[in-house]
């Protein structure tokens, strides 16, 4: 099962590179990391999504939790949260087909951050499901280049966990 891991740290040199090393050391990769200031100046706050049960990863939290500089680590997983990711992509968009292109940007409220004569540059926030699925709709079109954040997360204040309200009555996923 793959874990967003929220880890709050005091923003001193080396900290990044310890967090990266207990992982390293113990065999685990992470899938994405994303690092920036967090609300207290010298802080920082570390979203990464790493893969395991829930016994490695509660093993693994225990290990953060004893690194030096290390204030707080939640996993969102099984929290309500809301979890956004950033991604650039560069797609062939010729002229004849640059209208459909744009009609696949609108839907997916991405927005065209560069024009070229043969080529479109897209930019896309969103869950990273809805990344994926841009990504599988352009890829006909041919996609030049991609550059992605990785995952940032908060916990939800309010406490509601909208993947629930994504579930019809009738137990069917609603499309997001």
């Amino acid at each position: 099962m793959k874990h967003t891991l929220s880890v709050l740290v005091e923003d001193e040199s080396g900290a990044l590179s310890r967090i990266a090393g207990l992982f390293a050391r113990r065999g685990f990769n992470i899938d994405s990391l994303a690092v920036g200031p967090a609300e207290a100046q010298g802080q920082s706050r570390l979203t990464m999504v790493v893969e395991g049960d829930d016994q490695t990863l509660q093993q693994m939290t225990k290990q953060l939790e004893k690194l030096l500089n290390v204030l707080q680590v939640l996993d969102l997983s099984c929290r309500p949260a809301v979890e956004r990711e950033l991604m650039l992509l560069k797609v062939s968009a010729p002229a004849n087909k640059r209208s459909s292109i744009l009609d696949l940007v609108q839907v997916f409220r991405a927005k065209v951050v560069d024009v070229a004569d043969e080529a479109l540059t897209l930019e896309v926030v969103g869950d990273p499901g809805k990344l994926v699925a841009l990504e599988k709709l352009l890829k006909p079109y041919g996609i030049i280049e991609i550059a992605r954040t990785g995952k940032v997360a908060l916990e939800r204040a309010s406490g509601v966990n909208t993947e629930l309200l994504k579930v019809s009555t009738s137990g069917g996923r609603v499309p997001a």
